[in-house]
C-alpha cells in the first residue's frame, strides 16, 4: 500500500499515556492530511497545550506508521495554517496565539475552499444562487484580461459549512478557458473540474482582504445584522502562462473566519 495515499481502510495501534487504543482512518484521502487531521484536533483540545512542543518526527513515524516526508507534510499543513512553528534543532512548537477559535485560513493558500475542508474532514456544500454566462462589463474584462465581447461564467454561491452559512461567492471566470462548466460542478468543486477534467493548473493569485459593512444580501444569506461588517477578500486567479482564469470576491462574516500568515524569518 501506498505511504503517500490511502485506498483502502487500514488502521494503526497507538499508545499513549499508557492506553493502546485502534485509530481507523478514511478511504481515499492523502495520509499526509490525515494526519494533520489528527494533530490538528490534539491541538485545538489542548492535548499538545500552547508553548508545548510536538513529539519528535521519530515518534510520529512510529504512532502513525508513515514516512518522515509525510510526517513533515502533515506538519507543513498545520504551519501554514499558523498552528505550529519548526526550526531546525529545536523541534515544532505549538503557536499560543487567539485565533484558533475561529475558521482560519491561510491567506496565501488559493486551492480552494472544498480541498480546504475536505482536508478538514468538515461538511462543506454549496446554493447556487445565480450561474449565468454574460458578457463582462469593463471592471471584469481588467481583472480577466479579456475583451468586451468574450463571455463569462456569472457565479453567486452561498457556501454552507457544517448545515451553517460560511462565505458568499460572488466569481467571473471566461467561459473560452473552462468550457462545458454546468451547475454540478458548483454544486460540489469548480477547481476539482479545473484540475481533474480540465487539467488546468495555477501558478498563483493575487488577493486583497479588506473590512466592509455589510450589504442586504450579506444580510439575507450570512444571517448577519445590518451593523455587523463583514471581510470582503477579492482575488485573481492565474493560470502558468499568466492568464487569468478567475476573479472573485468572497464575502465572511466577522465571527466566523479569518485569515492568518505565518511570517518566519531565517536567522
Amino acid at each position: 500500500m501506498s505511504d503517500s495515499t490511502t485506498k483502502l481502510r487500514y488502521f494503526f495501534l497507538v499508545e499513549r499515556n499508557n492506553f493502546r487504543y485502534t485509530q481507523y482512518e478514511v478511504n481515499n484521502v492523502p495520509k499526509y492530511e490525515e494526519i494533520a487531521n489528527v494533530l490538528r484536533e490534539r491541538i485545538r483540545s489542548k492535548e499538545y497545550p500552547p508553548n508545548s512542543f510536538l513529539p519528535n518526527q521519530i515518534t510520529l513515524v512510529e504512532e502513525f506508521g508513515a514516512s518522515r516526508m509525510t510526517i513533515k507534510k502533515a506538519i507543513n499543513i498545520l504551519a501554514m495554517e499558523g498552528l505550529v512553528y519548526s526550526q531546525r534543532g529545536a523541534g515544532t512548537k505549538i503557536l499560543d496565539h487567539p485565533f484558533i477559535e475561529k475558521d482560519t485560513s491561510p491567506a496565501n493558500e488559493y486551492e480552494g475552499l472544498s480541498h480546504q475542508m475536505k482536508r478538514r474532514q468538515r461538511s462543506l456544500t454549496s446554493q447556487i444562487i445565480q450561474f449565468d454566462v454574460e458578457f463582462p462589463n469593463p471592471f471584469i474584462q481588467e481583472k480577466l484580461m479579456i475583451g468586451a465581447e468574450q463571455p463569462v461564467y456569472n457565479i453567486h454561491r452561498l457556501r454552507i459549512l457544517d448545515n451553517e452559512p460560511y462565505i458568499l461567492e460572488h466569481t467571473f471566470m471566461p467561459v473560452h478557458l473552462v468550457p462545458g462548466l454546468k451547475k454540478e460542478h458548483l454544486l460540489s468543486s469548480i477547481y476539482d473540474y479545473l484540475h481533474q477534467d480540465l487539467n488546468l493548473h495555477f501558478a498563483g493569485a493575487y488577493r486583497a482582504i479588506s473590512a466592509d459593512k455589510s450589504t442586504h444580501f450579506d444580510q439575507e444569506y450570512l444571517n448577519c445584522s445590518e451593523i455587523d461588517p463583514v471581510l470582503d477578500v477579492q482575488q485573481v486567479v492565474y493560470l502558468k502562462d499568466g492568464q487569468p482564469i478567475e476573479y472573485s470576491s468572497s464575502r465572511n462574516r466577522f465571527d466566523v473566519r479569518n485569515y492568518s500568515l505565518l511570517d518566519v524569518r531565517s536567522n
